[in-house]
């Protein structure tokens, strides 16, 4: 591999200029790529993939570890650069677009890593959960603010519809948050390591996952509404006797696992 492309200071003495389009921030700081690569520990055996491999920050050091990694670029002009730099023997690159990627065709067990783009970062994630099957674990940074709604807890003000989607699937852990300066740009948030486990399997399973997300949404569409009225016409008021819940509650006061019994009661009446 050519350490002109994969040396850590590659963004400094890069001729590359970072897109907005792409909301492009290359991670800098050593000592982050160093605890960031400690978390996800890599085996040589393992099938890592890296979302967004940029100016090749985790690349390096993953490529090292790994007997053979895929990345996934959607920039033209840095896949240019990674076909150029990369033993093709060592990593597979995929040129385009993550949020259209079918991760499922690479097998199973993957191991899945990335900095992800701000603007792209919950369409994403929601994508990847159509192949959780297929996942052993995540590693991704995102937004800390983001990051603190994916691992908030029920009655938490940051709990909310997409805390109870991914909960509902991952088990998840904030491992450390990454300061603005160790990115080049300079983003103008602060961000936040997350690590994503799927459950296998799932503690509970909604009889229908499509009305659970429904369910779900609806719930929090209107946070100030009371559960009654959130779910008017989803879920009958005798309902909320019959499952022990409070129909004068809001939705953050309720679990995952309530909202799975409010989507199976609700699927009783679709089948």
């Amino acid at each position: 591999m050519s350490p002109s492309f994969l040396r850590r200071s590659a963004v400094k003495n890069s001729l590359h200029r970072p897109r907005k389009r792409f909301g492009q921030h290359f991670l800098t700081d050593d000592a982050v790529i160093d605890a960031i690569i400690a978390a996800i520990a890599p085996r040589h055996e393992d099938r890592v993939v890296e979302i967004g491999p940029g100016l090749g920050a985790l690349t390096r050091p993953l490529a090292s570890r790994v007997d053979h990694l895929h990345v996934i670029e959607i920039d033209r002009d840095i896949v240019a650069r990674m076909r150029i730099a990369l033993a093709r023997e060592r990593v597979t690159i995929h040129e385009g677009d993550a949020l259209q990627f079918d991760f499922g065709a690479l097998g199973a067990d993957l191991r899945m890593v990335g900095n992800l783009p701000y603007y792209i970062s919950t369409p994403l994630l929601f994508h990847l959960v159509r192949f959780a099957a297929a996942i052993r674990d995540i590693h991704v940074m995102l937004q800390k603010e983001v990051v603190e709604r994916m691992v908030a807890a029920p009655s938490s003000s940051n709990y909310g519809r997409l805390s109870v989607m991914l909960q509902y699937r991952f088990q998840m852990e904030k491992l450390l948050e990454v300061p603005a300066n160790a990115f080049q740009p300079r983003p103008k948030v602060e961000s936040a390591l997350v690590r994503m486990i799927p459950y296998q399997p799932l503690p509970n399973r909604a009889r229908d996952e499509h009305l659970f997300g429904l369910v779900v949404a609806a719930a929090f569409a209107h946070r100030r509404k009371t559960l009654r009225n959130a779910l008017k016409g989803t879920i009958a008021p005798g309902a909320f006797d019959e499952l022990r819940l409070d129909a004068g509650a809001r939705a953050q006061e309720l679990e995952v696992a309530d909202f799975v019994r409010l989507a199976d009661w609700a699927a009783k009446g679709t089948v």
